[in-house]
């Protein structure tokens, strides 16, 4: 596993299952161009960034160059840190579809291993050291703080979510991947306890 500090963009599903054999890392989907409207995601992204770095990893296609560069547009630059990775060119047909992409080239779902680890490699992360929190905030975390497993725990994560600035339709995975990334186990606690008086009185 290559272990990267800064989040990586990918534009589905099948690319984020893809990288998630290789990289320890946070990895952002777009769900292709849908990521135009998308206001959350965009902040979610934004604020990966300025925390990290993000990593923007796009096909080599004609819908892949438009989001990596409606990506690169939208992003204060000034604050956050954007880096590219490029795949190269490969013709051919991944092999859960019936039919090739509409150019004909592979995405990041059907790269080699080893093209994906070039890529990172001119990209400049793949030696990156991750600075690791003492305590990472862990599933049986949410369950003891009512956020996932009990009453109301949709309710309650949706409330930290909110608190936090983070999109409320995430995933139980996903907010606690997301939290390791932008806070101690500490921040977590307070954030969690600022939202129970909430939910407590309310």
């Amino acid at each position: 596993m290559i272990k990267l500090n800064q989040a990586v963009i990918v534009e589905g599903k099948y690319d984020k299952i893809r990288l998630e054999s290789l990289l320890d890392a946070t990895i952002i989907q777009t769900d292709g161009f849908s990521i135009f409207k998308d206001k959350e995601k965009q902040r979610l992204i934004r604020r990966l960034a300025e925390k990290n770095g993000i990593l923007i990893l796009t096909d080599s296609d004609s819908a892949g160059f438009k989001i990596r560069s409606f990506l690169s547009g939208s992003i204060n630059q000034g604050k956050g840190k954007v880096l590219h990775a490029y795949i190269p060119d490969v013709f051919g047909k991944e092999k859960r579809k019936d039919a090739p992409s509409k150019e004909g080239k592979l995405g990041v779902e059907g790269m080699r291993t080893q093209a994906l680890v070039d890529a990172l490699s001119k990209a400049g992360v793949l030696y990156e050291e991750v600075a690791q929190p003492s305590k990472k905030v862990e599933m049986i975390d949410l369950f003891e703080d009512g956020l996932s497993g009990g009453e109301n725990s949709q309710a309650k994560k949706a409330a930290v979510l909110r608190y936090l600035d983070l999109p409320e339709r995430l995933s139980t995975s996903s907010f606690l991947q997301l939290i390791n990334t932008f806070m101690t186990y500490d921040e977590y606690k307070s954030a969690v306890e600022a939202c129970r008086k909430e939910w407590e009185n309310g």
